[in-house]
């Protein structure tokens, strides 16, 4: 049987402060993406502003949602807390909670474009390299799973 299951996840940084800079941005789609795959999970897209992060994530059935996000949330915090990974010496932490919901497969490509254009929606919360420019980091949704995507799902 094969299985399409799809979340849209959004968490915000502690009392919605502007912490999230290029550098942490980077950090967070490679962190984000490990974890996802060590947790049977694939991260479709990426939407981040300086407040907050969105994900569309296709999971297994198996993939525990909570696990996945206690890991992606407190393992993001605590690695970027000591490998300082912001370029602008801000601690990264995260608001308690998130939001999810699942998303359909018609609905893939609107939440896809939702999650692309959250800076022109947060302007004030545009994530800026030093040179006054969106950062060009990598997009998730152009990762592909390890050999056959359906081998994956299959239960």
């Amino acid at each position: 049987m094969w299985h399409r299951l799809y979340y849209h996840i959004v968490w915000a940084t502690r009392e919605r402060a502007h912490l999230i800079d290029a550098g942490l941005a980077q950090f967070l789609c490679r962190f984000l993406r490990g974890v996802a795959r060590q947790e049977r999970a694939h991260i479709l897209e990426i939407g981040m502003v300086q407040t907050h992060v969105h994900l569309l994530v296709r999971t297994h059935p198996t993939t525990d949602i909570s696990r996945l996000l206690q890991r992606m949330k407190g393992g993001s915090s605590a690695v970027a807390g000591k490998e300082r990974h912001s370029t602008t010496n801000r601690v990264l932490k995260w608001s308690k909670g998130y939001s999810i919901g699942t998303v359909g497969p018609r609905s893939l490509e609107a939440v896809r474009e939702y999650l692309r254009s959250q800076p022109s929606k947060h302007p004030n919360e545009v994530i800026t390299d030093r040179a006054g420019d969106q950062p060009e980091y990598e997009i998730a949704g152009q990762e592909q799973w390890p050999g056959s995507d359906r081998s994956i799902f299959r239960n």
